[in-house]
């Protein structure tokens, strides 16, 4: 996992949708799926919502908590379809290549709001995904079965859409014991389901990869890789207290900021934002430059803007001390930059 907090909110809300409707449909009402998650059941439709990955674990807590069905984290996992992940699940559906499709998944699982560290490997002609839930600061073990099974079932669910409906996992291996009947886990999954393994897998034969996918468009999924390459970098570039940083700065550019008044606004003193910064390996100034440069680059390719009128927008008294930083961040004057990004 990245260093994204669990108090960040940078996902969209479909994780909680999918689950509080489950809830809905099992007669359980949406204030109880919500409980404590601090949303309403409108925002849960609002394309300009964004949840934290603490929002989406108190989902599964309540879904814990007031389910009567032992097995509704795995049923909340089929409810997942490419559809539900944006550009993610496109480039997923438009790849060419089934080894492809996995790596990619991989690569790109935290624009998913994971809650979940994944891997996929090949051995003895199986496929095999490899799943860790997140660990917390407080051990749950109830918590972690529901990620796990709920993993179980995206990754069916994913699977059956991209390579048809009767694709089926081999077997399934957990860590830990079963929560009554052991029969039950078989017939639920559709697999056998090994219990106290050295590691939550889900195991399939690996002869459906070297299918061919029905959907894959090479040009289409290019495209769409370097949307989802975009995603990530903001993901990114919001995450953890430099993206909280980052957008009290935004916010303020055009005024003098000070690390002191970050500081007050993050409820932090000077010396704890400093220290969290480092751990992050950046510093309030490569912060405030990096955002500078960004925005100046941004105004000189899409707008009229004079070098003057940026440097004012951006926070400089002196155009002159915004030339020497520009030349600095980019090797270049900034009129030259500017002339260069409007030529055709």
């Amino acid at each position: 996992m990245s260093a994204i907090g669990l108090d960040d909110k940078l996902y969209p809300a479909v994780k909680i949708a999918i689950v509080a409707d489950l809830l809905r449909r099992q007669g359980i009402p949406a204030a109880k799926a919500l409980l404590s998650t601090g949303l309403s059941e409108g925002e849960l439709t609002s394309a300009a919502t964004r949840v934290s990955l603490k929002q989406v674990i108190q989902c599964y807590r309540n879904a814990i908590q007031f389910s009567s069905n032992p097995f509704v984290a795995y049923r909340a996992g089929l409810q997942f379809h490419v559809s539900a992940y944006g550009m993610y699940g496109f480039a997923i559906l438009s790849s060419t290549n089934f080894r492809q499709t996995m790596y990619f998944a991989t690569k790109y699982h935290e624009l998913a709001a994971p809650l979940a560290d994944i891997a996929f490997s090949e051995e003895g002609g199986l496929g095999i995904w490899t799943i860790v839930p997140l660990a917390l600061p407080q051990p749950d073990p109830s918590l972690y079965r529901f990620v796990t099974e709920a993993q179980f079932g995206v990754h069916a669910s994913l699977h059956c859409d991209i390579m048809g409906a009767f694709f089926a996992p081999k077997e399934l291996h957990v860590t830990y014991k079963p929560a009554g009947d052991a029969r039950a886990y078989s017939q639920v999954f559709g697999c056998p389901v090994l219990f106290g393994q050295q590691g939550n897998r889900f195991i399939f034969e690996a002869a459906w990869l070297d299918r061919t996918p029905k959907l894959g468009s090479e040009v289409t999924y290019g495209s769409v890789v370097s949307l989802c390459d975009h995603l990530l970098e903001e993901l990114h570039l919001n995450a953890g207290v430099a993206g909280k940083v980052r957008q009290a700065l935004l916010v303020n550019l055009a005024q003098p900021t000070n690390f002191e008044s970050i500081a007050r606004h993050l409820h932090m003193t000077p010396r704890t934002l400093r220290r969290r910064l480092r751990e992050e390996n950046t510093s309030f100034r490569d912060l405030l430059d990096g955002l500078r440069m960004q925005v100046a680059i941004k105004y000189f390719r899409d707008t009229k803007l004079t070098v003057e009128e940026v440097a004012h927008s951006l926070g400089y008294s002196d155009a002159a001390n915004f030339r020497h930083a520009f030349r600095r961040w980019t090797q270049a004057a900034p009129d030259q930059f500017k002339s260069a990004s409007k030529a055709p």
